[in-house]
């Protein structure tokens, strides 16, 4: 579900940014206007992105083999947070540097190109337009992701979705809808005022916008990398399981890592009898191994090591 939902958002996304990006670059070849180049990097970005998270999932699908034996689910983990890097440097640096680089041109009194062109009210069509198409994108990522954010709010949901895709377009969409705002705020306020520095700081806004927005996905996607286990109420639910089953007397200790977005693998020690034979051991971790499944779709990869239930020994004082 969350994978194919995902999928559906990322397209719905590229569509709605290549169509944007070019109107964009048409847009400041014929004004010259500096927050609307800023945003058509941006959404030229966005669509790098989105390409980048598709190849991302494709990789993913490959089997596992000798080399990565539990296959290569956590490469989505990797393009997202290249993903993060891109949308920080292409898209946020050079915001920043084009809103430098106009600002220096304003200073210093050079005539600005977007309140002398006879083309001035094409950046306001444009940027209007790619509102109404960017808000058909995220209400797309915002239907998709409610099918699987349950109960949680939507900071939750961005910090513990475990499938990097729809927290990455929920972000991406909403940092386009709000920087497209920038823009036309920035764009329309020149227009009025006959002032060019409106035009500069909403082109600031945009790369100060897309610098946090990477930050953020930076942060939640190396947490990812480096490994994240099951959220507290799957970890009881899987340990409420495990007290279910006929010859398992307690969990000593339970460890999960999620080796893809819908992978968990869960490594637990587990108490038993002294008087328990082998099969009746055996007949006890096959029980657990399905009750597991059964509390916790996911949990793909189990694995579960018997011991004696030994009394912990009082600390000496």
């Amino acid at each position: 579900m969350a994978s194919s939902g995902g999928t559906k958002a990322v397209l719905a996304a590229l569509l709605a940014n290549m169509g944007i990006a070019v109107t964009k670059f048409v847009a400041w070849a014929l004004t010259g206007a500096s927050s609307m180049l800023a945003e058509a990097i941006h959404s030229l970005a966005d669509s790098g992105n989105q390409v980048l998270l598709l190849v991302g999932g494709r990789r993913a699908q490959r089997k596992a083999t000798p080399e990565h034996p539990f296959g290569y689910g956590r490469v989505r983990y990797v393009f997202a947070f290249i993903v993060s890097i891109v949308l920080f440097s292409v898209g946020g640096l050079f915001a920043l540097y084009e809103a430098f680089h106009k600002y220096e041109e304003v200073h210093a009194g050079h005539p600005n190109e977007l309140l002398e062109s006879r083309w001035w009210w094409v950046p306001v069509v444009v940027l209007v337009a790619a509102i109404v198409m960017e808000t058909f994108s995220f209400r797309t990522a915002i239907i998709e992701s409610d099918k699987v954010r349950g109960n949680r709010s939507w900071v939750q949901f961005v910090r513990r979705a475990k499938s990097p895709e729809l927290p990455v377009i929920l972000l991406e969409d909403l940092g386009a809808l709000v920087g497209l705002v920038f823009a036309l705020a920035g764009v329309g306020l020149s227009l009025v005022t006959d002032n060019a520095y409106f035009d500069v700081a909403g082109t600031a806004a945009i790369g100060v916008l897309l610098v946090v927005i990477a930050v953020v996905l930076a942060v939640e996607m190396s947490s990812l990398l480096i490994g994240e286990g099951a959220v507290q109420e799957k970890v009881d639910a899987m340990v409420a399981a495990l007290h279910d089953v006929d010859g398992v007397d307690r969990v000593i200790h339970i460890r999960t890592l999620y080796v893809g977005p819908e992978e968990l693998l869960v490594a637990a020690k587990i108490a038993v009898r002294a008087d328990q034979g082998g099969d009746s051991i055996a007949a006890a971790i096959d029980g657990a191994e399905a009750r597991i499944r059964e509390a916790v779709p996911e949990a793909v990869h189990i694995y579960l090591e018997p011991d004696l239930d030994r009394p912990v020994a009082a600390p000496e004082t």
